[in-house]
């Protein structure tokens, strides 16, 4: 179906592209890359199958939003699926919990010559994965194109982040997440979901803040680098909680959250962020944090600020006993970041 002849009222066909639209890469405005990995989560898994999951969930969302209708039509293309990226993950993944394992038994990984060396390979492969989707992203964007990256797990976003940023020096990252993600190489894996916040600190100069909110999950060593690095600004829940206890409107919260914001924002959203009801399936749900209507206030106050949204990811979505929940949640989230996306980037 060619893009001047869809109907977005008629019922949604799953043609392979997120929510069913005919746009092509060439023809639209926003361009979503996919990353079907999920390699050293350490509880649950399953967000390798997010982007699946959530294509054929988008299917049967209805298009029409009022804060910016017909959005849609500037075109939100899909880019090809890598699915070696896919059989990757499931090889490394086995590899993976076998290391992890041993060391949840008190094991020294580096004592172990096949450990060591299978580790090594883990960390060469995400190192690639990052080249690979920076490649991507980069070309995508001196095409003119804004791109958004669905994972996957939160280790995915790194070289989407650096091609991003390669774009729009002095960006900020918008982080979303039940977790502040500053460890150091968790676990031995340099690229882990646990340390993309870590990463881009270490590896992204041309970031110039990264803002967290709903952080309610993490150890000392975060809580000190949150604290110490004046690159990091810190809403955690905790504080959020007292804040509306006390009778202070989410609105005024989130006024405070993007004035702390550069222009130009990248969000990084792992679905954890949001409150387990909605993500029951995550690979590491924590009890708290937003609902699903606080977190599109807050992207809304982004756009409604003046701020520009130069890029974004969503990560960590699952399906597992809830069936086809977690997908439907992920796929109108995307929906949410794609239009707000658009918005705040008009066309001149």
């Amino acid at each position: 179906m060619e893009s001047k002849n869809f109907n977005p009222d008629d019922v949604g066909v799953n043609n392979g592209n997120y929510f069913g639209f005919p746009f092509t890469t060439e023809d639209s405005d926003l361009v979503l890359l996919s990353a079907p990995w999920d390699v050293t989560t350490s509880y649950g898994g399953g967000a390798a199958f997010a982007p699946d999951a959530i294509i054929e969930a988008s299917t049967q969302l209805d298009f029409y939003d009022p804060d910016c209708p017909n959005i849609w039509q500037r075109g939100i293309a899909t880019a090809d699926v890598d699915y070696s990226i896919q059989d990757r993950s499931a090889r490394l993944r086995a590899i993976a919990k076998r290391i992890i394992e041993n060391l949840e038994h008190g094991g020294n990984v580096m004592a172990d010559y096949l450990l060591a060396r299978q580790l090594k390979s883990i960390n060469t492969a995400a190192d690639e994965l990052a080249v690979q989707l920076f490649t991507e992203a980069d070309r995508l964007l001196s095409a003119g194109k804004i791109v958004g990256l669905v994972g996957g797990d939160h280790s995915t976003p790194l070289g989407v982040i650096k091609a991003v940023a390669k774009h729009h020096k002095g960006m900020g990252i918008l982080h979303i997440d039940a977790h502040r993600d500053l460890r150091k190489a968790y676990e031995g894996f340099q690229q882990s979901h646990a340390s993309i916040m870590f990463n881009v600190l270490s590896e992204v100069p041309r970031v110039s803040r990264i803002v967290q909110v709903g952080a309610r999950d993490y150890c000392s060593a975060e809580a000190e680098l949150a604290a110490t690095d004046e690159r990091v600004v810190s809403f955690e829940q905790a504080l959020l909680d007292e804040r509306r206890f006390a009778g202070e409107s989410w609105s005024a919260v989130c006024q405070e959250i993007v004035e702390a914001l550069p222009k130009d924002v990248y969000i990084s959203f792992d679905i954890d962020g949001l409150s387990p009801d909605n993500c029951p399936s995550t690979g590491t749900p924590v009890p708290g944090g937003l609902s699903f209507g606080e977190a599109v206030h807050l992207i809304k106050s982004v756009v409604r600020s003046g701020r520009r949204i130069v890029g974004f990811d969503l990560v960590e979505v699952a399906c597992g006993k809830m069936g086809d929940y977690d997908a439907n949640v992920g796929a109108r989230m995307l929906y949410k970041l794609c239009c707000q996306t658009l918005k705040s980037n008009p066309r001149e």
